[in-house]
């Protein structure tokens, strides 16, 4: 069946949940690897568009308005569809209507899952199994599609769910775009760091919410002892909520309190949540936005399951108490009680948010041209000649507190020039030479439009999580126009090497905080701007 949609046109009707929206990025990005020229159309609800905004792998939004509500609203829309000849319909919602729409569209292939009562409309009905429920949620959307033959690998154990799961592509992601990341990074550029921001409601229903007294308790502890700022967030129907936690606090704490809930559109939402060094949260849409930008979560659990709904990765933190009752799955608390929010303390948040606030600094180093001399796509340790004196530099970056990360672009093993297990071995020999803490590295071709692949920031928010690192005190070190793209949209500073072969120099030394001759340079300059 996959191969039948390979050049053809697929749309894809989006689901109607902000956080559900951020979960189906996987998939989305799943049918774009599969089938690269095909034109995938995403049919969504207006309220989760901007989750989509800047996405590579779509060709076209298509907002479901409230004019096509109601049975000539869905007549219309099905007019519009059937002249744009789609041949593939993927329903990643459940509701009956998107198989109504689907089939009145005629579209001659649609798949979904067999819910709702809509089975007899789907030219492939697949079942919904006791199996796939058990899993989290972003694997309920990729099994659809694997049962459509497209690997997906959804066969992970609950454990392994909750592991990072980049490079695989199975990790929400959200493309932003480096205008809309400085605008935000504008609004708080004058508040001191650590900026911790606070999502206190939950559309779901009151079951899901901690108190609204106990986030302000958290706050206030933030502000005293972390010496952070405290950015409050919510949309138009939570503001009375924020409300509540800003007058407990707003008497003595007036300038450490950024109100933004109801202030700001979802996309506006989204680049305020990256600029976050932290992010505490009930299982909520936001939630999942900032486990899919890399920002360490505090997820608060009561009513519903973190192995189902929880946010994706290491470095984040879920609290939830063992109680008899949950997860109920319900929206009020059905003993009118809430025991199971009632038992999370200030003090178990507060704990939280201390242990995953990135507070390391590092040094993050491209590898070819940077460390090692460029070869051009190396691929024989005869060629792999280490820069002299990096050993000795580098010594001095750890001894004045860096921890020091590889982050490298390897499109060599796309292209079948270089294999995957010489790239895993010569990183691990350098590593090893240099003593470097980690190294990552990013597979894809540049046309794949992965999210790891750098100017994207994927791999330094992975970096973020498993090493503790404030990218904003940390500095990258490249010989590329990659290398100084990335460090600008996390914040970091960029140094701009001159030893590499890149043909892009000038534009990199254009956008560079610094640049210099080699690693040596580049090190002296960093250790300088420690001592000021």
């Amino acid at each position: 069946m996959a191969e039948n949609i390979k050049n053809k046109k697929i749309l894809i009707r989006g689901v109607n949940w902000i956080g559900d929206a951020v979960l189906t990025t996987p998939t989305i990005r799943a049918l774009r690897k599969a089938f690269p020229q095909a034109h995938i159309s995403l049919l969504v609800r207006p309220w989760v568009a901007p989750i989509f905004e800047s996405n590579p792998h779509i060709n076209e939004i298509i907002l479901y308005e409230d004019r096509f509500n109601g049975i000539t609203g869905k007549l219309k829309l099905a007019k519009i569809l059937r002249e744009k000849n789609f041949d593939t319909a993927i329903l990643l919602q459940n509701a009956f209507d998107a198989a109504i729409i689907a089939w009145l569209s005629r579209i001659p292939e649609r798949i979904g899952y067999e819910r709702d009562g809509r089975g007899f409309l789907l030219t492939k009905a697949i079942p919904v199994t006791k199996e796939i429920l058990k899993k989290h949620q972003v694997y309920y959307y990729l099994n659809l599609i694997e049962a459509m033959g497209i690997e997906a690998k959804v066969g992970a154990t609950r454990e392994a769910q909750l592991s990072y799961p980049e490079p695989s592509g199975q990790r929400p992601y959200i493309y932003l775009r480096d205008e809309e990341v400085q605008q935000a990074r504008s609004l708080l550029a004058h508040y001191p760091s650590p900026i911790i921001g606070i999502n206190p409601g939950a559309t779901y229903g009151s079951a899901k919410r901690w108190m609204s007294e106990r986030f302000a308790g958290l706050a206030q502890r933030i502000i005293n002892e972390l010496d952070g700022k405290v950015v409050i967030f919510g949309g138009q129907s939570e503001v009375k909520i924020a409300d509540e936690i800003v007058n407990e606090l707003i008497t003595h704490y007036a300038s450490r309190i950024l109100m933004m809930a109801g202030k700001t559109d979802l996309r506006e939402l989204i680049t305020l949540i990256n600029e976050c060094d932290a992010f505490v949260t009930n299982d909520s849409g936001p939630m999942h936005i900032a486990s899919a930008l890399g920002v360490p979560i505090v997820a608060i659990f009561g009513s519903t399951d973190p192995y189902i709904t929880g946010p994706l990765g290491d470095g984040h933190r879920v609290i939830k108490k063992n109680i008899q009752c949950s997860p109920c799955l319900k929206r009020e608390c059905p003993e009118g009680s809430l025991k199971c929010m009632d038992a999370i303390t200030v003090e178990d948040v507060f704990d939280a948010v201390q242990d995953i606030l990135p507070k390391n600094k590092a040094v993050l180093l491209d590898r070819d041209g940077t460390l090692i001399e460029d070869a051009n796509y190396l691929n024989d340790f005869s060629k792999l000649k280490i820069f002299h004196g990096a050993k000795q530099a580098l010594a001095r970056l750890k001894t004045a507190g860096f921890k020091l990360i590889g982050v490298t672009n390897q499109s060599g093993i796309a292209r079948g020039i270089v294999s995957e297990e010489f790239v895993k071995e010569s990183n691990s020999y350098i590593q090893k030479e240099l003593d470097i803490d980690a190294f990552y590295y990013c597979p894809h071709h540049p046309d794949d439009s992965c999210t790891c692949r750098k100017p994207e920031p994927g791999l330094l928010q992975k970096a973020r999580l498993e090493h503790g690192i404030n990218l904003k005190n940390s500095y990258i070190i490249g010989d590329k126009l990659s290398d100084m793209l990335v460090a600008k949209r996390v914040g970091a500073k960029g140094i701009f090497v001159m030893t590499g072969t890149d043909v892009e120099v000038a534009q990199g030394k254009d956008v560079a905080s610094y640049v210099a001759d080699d690693l040596e340079g580049a090190v002296n300059w960093i250790l300088r701007q420690e001592k000021q």
